[in-house]
């Protein structure tokens, strides 16, 4: 398997990523418990052994607590830090009393937002700073400017984006003298738009598909590394009860599962391996913090599937034939 475009900038970044929104406890502003320090070892240590060593964060991630706990390990275990790599992203603003939820990509909020992150993750920076959802108020030259002094500073190494087009990455990268080394978007076999957008190209069964067209070719023509959020499908194909679930939603488990006894592995593995086996070298987010799904979802970087298997999956999940 080839390295991801990721690794020009991270050195040996692995070709999966943790996914820290879990941590912390619910998404309510209980204190944190040494139950909740305890797991983010868990889970830290159940990574580092298969293999991850990126860490995906945001600032809200159950309203900061998620960054807090990390910090708790990194400031008990500090020589954590030089071997691995950080990501955390800012722009999502919950309601309060200025106003409703909203996004926030002013110079000042991107600013103030990484100096809270670094606190709470008690590190003096972050490898990738992410951009969480496009700000229709967005001034790219602001960010450039604010972008600038995070670098200079040794703040924040690199820049990413989430949940942006081909047409709104490009439109910031007109203000830049750096790249923008990733984007991060909803990709699952569950939610397959991405693969979908170019399998209907000129199709009237596409006319509803809500995605970018052209978007994973610019990104891969481009070098941004795709990083896939919802990776596991919230464990739909690989172990969640189905009682309610779709005949298409059932008869694929059922796949996902055949498929592991095949290849000696796991639900969870081939559920990702579906998404690696894509030549634009996604690099999947695996959220779950059960510590045993975890190491299961380790095993799919090494699993590479076969041509039909992986369109055995994508139609199976889809529910019909291919036009």
């Amino acid at each position: 398997m080839h390295d991801t475009p990721l690794a020009k900038y991270l050195p040996n970044v692995s070709k999966l990523i943790f996914g820290c929104m879990g941590l912390g406890g619910g998404w309510n502003k209980d204190p944190l418990t040494n139950t909740h320090t305890q797991q983010a070892h868990v889970c830290i240590d159940t990574a580092i052994a298969g293999g991850i060593n990126f860490f995906d964060h945001a600032d809200i991630y159950t309203f900061g607590k998620a960054e807090q706990v990390f910090g708790q390990v990194l400031k008990q275990r500090p020589e954590l830090r030089e071997q691995i790599y950080i990501q955390s992203k800012c722009g999502i603003r919950f309601a309060d009393e200025q106003g409703p939820k909203r996004y926030d990509l002013s110079k000042q909020w991107i600013e103030q937002s990484v100096e809270g992150s670094l606190k709470r993750l008690n590190t003096d920076y972050l490898d990738v700073l992410m951009l969480h959802r496009p700000d229709p108020l967005i001034q790219v030259e602001e960010v450039a400017q604010v972008f600038s002094r995070l670098k200079e500073s040794g703040k924040v190494r690199h820049f990413a984006v989430s949940n942006m087009s081909q047409q709104q990455i490009q439109f910031l990268q007109t203000a830049l003298d750096m790249p923008i080394v990733a984007n991060q978007i909803e990709a699952s076999l569950k939610q397959s738009a991405w693969v979908d957008e170019g399998v209907y190209v000129g199709n009237r069964d596409g006319k509803d598909i809500n995605f970018t067209p052209g978007f994973i070719e610019y990104c891969t023509e481009q070098e941004i590394q795709i990083q896939s959020w919802g990776s596991l499908c919230q464990g739909l194909y690989s172990g969640k009860q189905l009682q309610n679930a779709s005949p298409a939603d059932i008869n694929t488990a059922i796949l996902v599962n055949k498929l592991a006894a095949l290849y000696s592995t796991s639900a969870e593995a081939i559920v990702l391996a579906w998404l690696l086996r894509h030549p634009a070298l996604i690099q999947p987010v695996i959220g779950t913090t059960n510590a045993k799904r975890l190491a299961a979802s380790c095993s799919a970087v090494n699993i590479e599937l076969t041509r039909e298997h992986w369109y055995a999956l994508y139609v199976s999940a889809k529910g019909h034939e291919l036009p």
